[in-house]
């Protein structure tokens, strides 16, 4: 049996919150002769007080739902245009929500606020009959927002709570990889190159993937005894270039740098040049997420890969689940492996040694 959203308010409920007819509350919200003003009015309020929006579906109307799932974005407008993970990520979304003939309903919002607002409009306008939410956060308010609405969700990524489990009557469910066993992989990869000082430019400080990451970073330091440093960006390439010019100017710089995706790795690349580094004998580089930018760079660059196109369709697909009546479940995707490309190498100038081989004991 599929699953239904909470309740939403109808002109019914406003009638009888009201004390007058369903004819009267359709006149007075639709701007119609017929009532008065004092009717008007008082219809109105009880309108805004009940959350009651206009249904903007047209097979909403008929109880039949909206045929349509929901996806915002609350990152800075500017950054997306250039980065290729949620095109990839949108795709597979797009490929799974297409063999049931269900739409995508996408809007780029600044902050999480405005995206509470407007899942909140959507819910009450029967715009969507589901959600797809991404980049969970550090006190997050949209999982309690959504489970509380009822509508069906799937959260993309690793919650904030590596504890949350999804309730047993819920319509939350969560898809995600393990960013800190990726993390792992790249810091025993650099201290195996020989490297000691590795920096890490992050993304939004606010995101759990972001604070994930970065603690990671410094666990596998304390087990490899390196010197390590996290700074924050807004994903773009300007911070990126601005981070990786602050880390190189420093009095001891680091020797490797991991970038939290590939347009900062690429601009991190141009900026070790402009200061006469040559990458990798004097600096080596890994971005997340690899794309055919880290491919089409000299040198080529080492990433961290994963099949994002899969990854937006088991999303859809765990959704689309949800929308059938299945339970709320977490799944786990596969960890992203890292692929090694020529722009990571030996600390000191020396040629990199194949991955897997163990390098002569430092002194």
């Amino acid at each position: 049996m599929r699953r239904l959203p909470a309740r939403r308010p109808t002109i019914r409920d406003i009638a009888r919150r009201a004390g007058v007819s369903e004819s009267a509350v359709s006149f007075a919200l639709n701007g119609r002769p017929g009532v008065s003003e004092g009717t008007r009015e008082r219809v109105r309020r009880v309108a805004e007080q009940l959350g009651w929006q206009p249904s903007t579906a047209a097979r909403a109307l008929s109880g039949e739902g909206s045929a349509t799932v929901g996806l915002v974005l609350a990152r800075p407008a500017r950054t997306l245009g250039v980065e290729s993970f949620f095109l990839r990520l949108v795709s597979g979304v797009q490929e799974a929500l297409a063999v049931r003939g269900l739409g995508l309903l996408f809007q780029v919002v600044e902050d999480v606020t405005a995206e509470c607002a407007v899942h909140r409009r959507w819910w009450a306008e029967h715009r969507v009959d589901g959600l797809l939410v991404v980049d969970p956060r550090a006190d997050d308010p949209r999982p309690a927002l959504l489970a509380g609405l009822g509508l069906p969700t799937v959260v993309i990524g690793a919650m904030d709570d590596p504890a949350w489990e999804p309730a047993p009557d819920g319509a939350l469910s969560n898809l995600w990889a393990d960013d800190a066993e990726a993390m792992d992989s790249v810091v025993a990869r650099l201290d195996a190159l020989g490297h000691r000082r590795v920096a890490h430019v992050a993304g939004l400080g606010e995101l759990a993937h972001t604070r994930r990451r970065a603690a990671a970073l410094r666990r596998a330091a304390e087990r490899h005894g390196l010197h390590v440093t996290s700074v924050t960006t807004d994903y773009s390439d300007v911070q990126g270039a601005e981070a990786t010019h602050r880390l190189l100017a420093a009095p001891e710089p680091p020797t490797a740098v991991v970038y939290d995706n590939d347009v900062m790795a690429v601009a991190g690349l141009a900026a070790a040049a402009r200061r006469g580094l040559a990458v990798p004998s004097d600096l080596s580089i890994v971005a997340w997420d690899d794309s055919v930018l880290c491919r089409s760079t000299h040198p080529p660059l080492t990433a961290l890969a994963r099949d994002t196109t899969a990854f937006g369709r088991r999303a859809a697909e765990e959704l689309i689940a949800l929308l059938d009546g299945g339970p709320a479940r977490r799944t786990r995707d596969a960890t992203p492996r890292l692929v090694e490309r020529g722009s990571t190498g030996r600390a000191g100038g020396r040629r990199p040694a194949p991955s897997g081989t163990a390098l002569p004991p430092r002194a």
